[in-house]
């Protein structure tokens, strides 16, 4: 048995050093919990299942990329733009929030080999175990909604289980961070929204939503509530983004902040990139040859007039103080790809790696990063259906 030892020794050191190892990136379920993907699915030419590229495509996640391990999954938006506060302006929003969902809906089922819906925390896990890509649903801005609450009821059996009230303008329910206040924080419609909510099992999101809104739902809601994608107001000061006395008023609460890589500098909104942007928000009317000029436009303006002045390293900084003040059970990952996210260093969904080893780096168990890519929304899913 002496002789067997010193050959057994480097064995036993290697299988030591494999347990001690820790596990890559691609063994955590990752979830992003806003994805405006869905502007794309009615791109004529664009395939949501084909590999695109950044450099020649306005795009930052596909199939092909979320299958790298990059991105297991996450709330796919059903986004509305604010209109007037009219029977006219409710019963268009209503029908394009329609057929966005059917929109998401369709492209999902006809990529059901590698991805599929999920309702539930289990759900997800249950798919993950499978090696199936993720599809969430979520609502981004009420607004659709009208003054008919039991219109809510209907986007849960649309499969929604995410919804904020408002988004970049004061509508029937909120007041917008981006706005004059009109209400003080929400309308009387606006704090029914919030019990219908939690009587449906819907997780809220107060992204967009103004400081008063905000304190409005944390101390009205029965459930934890989560900020799906946001920035800290400590990085840079904008309404948009969260205060740190709210973010730990948020964790007190059982929420969750889902850092975004937006609003941590001035917005270049240049007339030429309001242009582009202007397109991109309506590339369904666009052929691919039309497309392919936009693409080559947006990205020359990246190179000359970028729209946001941070990088990598500022994002990583902010993710650091955000969990320096909320701590690791509170804290997710809501970029806003394809919805005007996306920094130096962090172009699209490939980069998502990098962020785990920097918060490797920084002392970081596998433990803390399965809460912060996916566990933490995963319980505030189930804590809202329960």
């Amino acid at each position: 048995m002496r002789r067997l030892l010193p050959a057994l020794f480097p064995a036993l050191l290697l299988a030591s050093a494999a347990a001690a190892a820790p596990a890559p990136h691609s063994s955590f379920l990752t979830l992003d919990t806003h994805l405006d993907t869905g502007i794309s699915f009615a791109r004529p030419g664009w395939d949501f299942a084909a590999r695109h590229s950044y450099d020649t495509d306005i795009s930052q996640l596909d199939i092909p990329r979320m299958q790298d391990g990059a991105l297991d999954g996450g709330f796919f938006a059903i986004y509305t733009e604010q209109g007037p506060l009219s029977a006219k302006g409710y019963a268009d929003a209503l029908a394009f929030a329609r057929g966005r969902s059917d929109l998401i809906d369709r492209t999902i089922a006809a990529n059901s080999k590698a991805i599929r819906p999920a309702l539930t925390a289990a759900d997800a896990r249950r798919l993950d175990k499978a090696g199936t890509l993720i599809a969430f649903k979520s609502m981004e801005n009420s607004y659709a909604l009208g003054e008919d609450l039991s219109l809510l009821a209907e986007f849960h059996r649309r499969g929604v289980r995410l919804a904020s009230p408002v988004h970049s303008a004061n509508n029937q329910f909120a007041d917008s961070a981006t706005d004059t206040p009109k209400w003080g924080g929400l309308s009387p419609l606006g704090k029914a929204w919030v019990q219908e909510m939690n009587r449906l099992g819907m997780v809220i999101d107060a992204s967009h939503a103004s400081d008063a809104a905000f304190d409005r739902m944390l101390a009205l809601s029965t459930r934890p509530i989560i900020l799906s994608h946001s920035s800290l107001r400590s990085t840079f000061d904008h309404p948009r983004n969260l205060d740190e006395g709210r973010l730990k008023q948020l964790a007190a609460k059982g929420g969750a902040m889902c850092i975004s890589t937006i609003f941590m500098s001035p917005m270049n909104m240049t007339p030429a990139r309001a242009e582009v942007f202007g397109q991109y928000e309506h590339s369904d009317r666009l052929t691919p040859a039309q497309q392919a000029d936009m693409v080559a436009k947006w990205r020359a303006l990246d190179k000359s007039e970028p729209m946001w002045a941070a990088d990598f390293e500022a994002y990583m900084t902010m993710v650091l103080r955000a969990i320096a003040v909320a701590g690791v059970d509170h804290i997710c990952f809501g970029a806003d790809w394809d919805g005007g996210g996306g920094l130096k260093g962090i172009e699209d969904i490939a980069a998502l790696p990098k962020v785990t080893e920097r918060l490797r780096a920084a002392g970081y168990s596998d433990a803390d990063l399965a809460k912060m890519w996916g566990g933490n929304v995963l319980r505030i899913v189930e804590a809202a259906q329960n």
